[in-house]
């Protein structure tokens, strides 16, 4: 069986500050990467089809200190596996969310359909206010639809990729 195709992401920085976020004052692995190499890393590996293997490369022109490769290799899993988790957690939310929002939607929508039948049959105005009562409760069903059909797989796919680049090899290239 062929070995899957790899694609190379490749991060090329003057110093390897410029990877990490300034404003955190860390300079352990657990560091927060600067946003804009954050989504660049992101952007390029969803380009990436899934059956390729993905790897990362940063190439640095200047690095005084042997232990930064470490902690560039380091820094980039720790912070992409901590945002694969932290996605895990916003979709169990959101799923918890989705589940009380379709018992409190069901429970509307019983309620105004057995309100909308306790109207007198053969008036015109029963029938607007029946018909108003039932487009109410399927609007109470609104919310939990669109999270069980909409909102959670686009998180889902996205922790995915961070998962992904977490596993990436990452390699760190010094050239004068």
């Amino acid at each position: 069986m062929p070995e899957p195709a790899s694609s190379l992401i490749q991060v090329r920085l003057s110093q390897a500050s410029q990877l990490f976020n300034s404003m955190d004052p860390s300079p352990f692995h657990e560091r927060d990467l600067d946003r804009d190499a954050e989504q660049f890393i992101v952007g390029w590996a969803r380009e990436v089809p899934t059956h390729h293997a993905l790897g990362v490369r940063v190439t640095l022109r200047e690095c005084h200190d042997p232990a930064t490769i470490g902690l560039i290799r380091d820094s980039i899993h720790h912070y992409f596996r901590n945002r694969a988790v932290q996605l895990d957690r916003d979709l169990k939310v959101l799923l918890s969310e989705g589940r009380t929002s379709l018992v409190i939607g069901l429970g509307f929508l019983a309620a105004t359909l057995a309100l909308s039948r306790f109207l007198p049959p053969e008036t015109a105005w029963a029938s607007y206010v029946r018909e108003g009562l039932q487009i109410c409760g399927w609007v109470g069903m609104w919310r939990p639809i669109e999270i069980h059909l909409y909102r959670w797989w686009p998180i889902r796919r996205e922790a995915e990729l961070h998962r992904r680049i977490a596993g990436a090899s990452v390699e760190v290239v010094v050239q004068p």
